[in-house]
């Protein structure tokens, strides 16, 4: 039992260094999320429009709605990347 408890005590590590090299993980993959997150706006955005374009077209009457929730998707989607990098100091 003592010789189990000893083990233990030797296989410990810092968990400040863990948390650190954690955060610089993070760090390193955030450009890349980015990037992900604004190709996936522009696929959503052109789906949007599109969406937008042929109601537009067939004359319904909440075109409007419709332009405005899509264009406030795609701003909500860049501020939150802008945010995100400021909250973040990257």
């Amino acid at each position: 039992m003592l010789l189990l408890v000893l083990a233990i005590g030797v296989m410990a590590q810092d968990g400040n260094a863990g948390i650190q090299e954690a955060a610089n993980k993070v760090k390193g993959y955030f450009d890349t999320g980015c990037d992900l997150m604004y190709a996936i706006g522009a696929v959503v955005g052109i789906i949007g429009a599109v969406k937008v374009f042929n109601k537009w077209n067939a004359g319904e009457p909440d075109t409007n709605k419709v332009a405005a929730a899509w264009f406030g998707s795609c701003i909500f989607l860049v501020v939150v990347a802008t945010v995100l990098k400021s909250f973040f100091g990257i």
